[in-house]
């Protein structure tokens, strides 16, 4: 079992650095990339600063300006999100392949035993293609997924193509706050 583990561990890592590769050759290294990732550090930092600058005390101007100047960056994020899509569909055609191929390998094997009981609609995930009642034991598909999400990121981290903190502070994400919170 632990050999398993490992070597889902050894092919999460290979295929996030296969993606992040895929995704430096068909996005990170074109001038239009650049271009807009420039763009949006840019608005953000100078967002950031106005806010720290004028605080709560904003008149109806400032509050304008501010807005004017999210409604910008929202929208050039929303065009750096395009130009990394095209190359997410190559990349998901790619992966979902690969994740064919393994999980046959993989088919109805004990790949890690869980600490914890997963909740009931995470279960049919984690107990995938699994035989017995133990759902603290664990399938290929449950494992590759969280090795992969938790270790992508981190390789983006170290490759510096992660969203700086100034673009993500400024609530660009799906959950942070948009334009106009300052009504």
């Amino acid at each position: 079992m632990w050999a398993d583990t490992l070597l889902i561990v050894f092919i999460s890592i290979c295929t996030a650095l296969l993606g992040e590769g895929l995704t430096w050759l068909l996005v990170y290294r074109t001038e239009k990339y650049q271009k807009l990732k420039n763009e949006v550090e840019k608005q953000s930092k100078k967002l950031e600063k106005r806010k720290e600058a004028h605080g709560e005390s904003l008149d109806k101007q400032h509050k304008k300006k501010i807005e004017r100047e999210e409604e910008r960056l929202k929208n050039n994020n929303k065009d750096l999100s395009f130009v990394k899509m095209k190359s997410m569909f190559a990349i998901g055609f790619a992966f979902t392949a690969l994740l064919s191929m393994f999980n046959s390998i993989f088919d109805g094997r004990v790949v890690a035993k869980l600490p914890f009981m997963p909740i009931s609609w995470i279960q049919g995930l984690s107990h995938r293609n699994l035989s017995g009642e133990d759902y603290s034991e664990c399938s290929f598909i449950f494992l590759y997924i969280l090795c992969t999400m938790s270790i992508r990121q981190n390789i983006q981290k170290m490759l510096g193509f992660a969203p700086s903190r100034a673009a993500s502070k400024q609530g660009n994400s799906l959950f942070g706050p948009g334009p106009g919170q300052f009504k």
